[in-house]
């Protein structure tokens, strides 16, 4: 067939630069912050936890008040210019006890991360991977070890070892993570099936390097946003037992002893609930307001 040259029409240059990339390329994790700082409730939550950290750590400095130095001269004073939250029973400055309280609860919450993003995580990806009799074994031991009650954990250990700060991350570290091993199992189920996972196996690579170089990061979007709702519910949980008296020892404060405190006096001194109640409320708001924003900006189904 003959072709002609009238059949031919010369490219104009208004189609020029159509096919060319105008957004900038970014990584999955630049493209998770992108998304994050537009997510204004997140951003709050973020901002209102690292005003309450740096509070945590720097806040008992400021007024130059001791957590433990007892007055009674000066107890149960209401706020103000000297002791800006007032006093408590034993002339305790409450400003100071409740951002060491902060400090020691975001200290719980924290530890409980880590053991649920060490153990968890391991247990979790190691029983998805094997499958098999591996993966019935260990999931019989979770199911074992979830069934006995974290409360009774915690009584009998502040039984044996008495209460406190390592009775509690003790007792957490016993039962805490199996949530976070049985939901990095289901994610890695389904990853471990991806054709990468074929490609690492068939280039030699063993399984633990399949686990910790492939699945973990693959499932780490939704690893981080768990974390961000175990945090508080650990600092939840430490509450509880110091207001029931099961929690950290005196002179040392938490949010829990502080709430337990000042509920018994709130008809009184109604300050001595108000302030531990304001600070514990912003903290588990601000992890909660992070975890949503980091649940749609980490999702690949909300990108735009």
């Amino acid at each position: 067939m003959h072709i002609s040259k009238e059949q031919f029409q010369p490219l104009s240059k208004e189609g020029v630069g159509h096919e060319v990339i105008v957004r900038p390329s970014m990584t999955y994790w630049q493209d998770a912050w992108r998304r994050l700082k537009k997510n204004k409730l997140a951003m709050f939550g973020l901002t209102v936890m690292i005003v309450l950290a740096v509070l945590a750590i720097f806040g008992p400095i400021i007024t130059g008040h001791d957590y433990a130095t007892q007055n009674y001269d000066i107890k149960n004073q209401p706020p103000s210019s000297l002791h800006w939250f007032g006093t408590d029973d034993f002339g305790r400055d409450l400003w100071v006890r409740v951002w060491w309280g902060t400090r020691i609860s975001l200290a719980i919450g924290l530890t409980a991360a880590l053991l649920d993003l060490v153990f968890g995580v391991l247990y979790g990806g190691i029983s998805a991977y094997y499958g098999g009799r591996i993966d019935d074994i260990m999931q019989r031991f979770i199911e074992i070890i979830y069934s006995i009650p974290f409360l009774l954990i915690s009584i009998l250990l502040i039984i044996v070892i008495g209460p406190g700060f390592m009775t509690i991350i003790i007792a957490y570290a016993i039962t805490g993570w199996v949530p976070m091993a049985r939901l990095v199992r289901g994610q890695i189920l389904t990853l471990k099936e991806q054709e990468y996972v074929l490609a690492a196996r068939t280039l030699g690579a063993g399984g633990a390097r399949i686990i910790l170089k492939h699945l973990v990061p693959n499932a780490l979007g939704l690893i981080i946003v768990q974390i961000t709702f175990i945090v508080p519910s650990a600092i939840f949980t430490e509450a509880f037992l110091s207001f029931i008296g099961l929690g950290i020892r005196v002179p040392l404060a938490s949010l829990g002893a502080l709430l337990s405190d000042g509920a018994s006096a709130i008809r009184y001194y109604p300050y001595r609930v108000i302030f531990p109640t304001l600070v514990f409320s912003f903290i588990l708001m601000s992890f909660n307001l992070l975890g949503d924003g980091l649940r749609d900006a980490l999702d690949p189904k909300m990108r735009k």
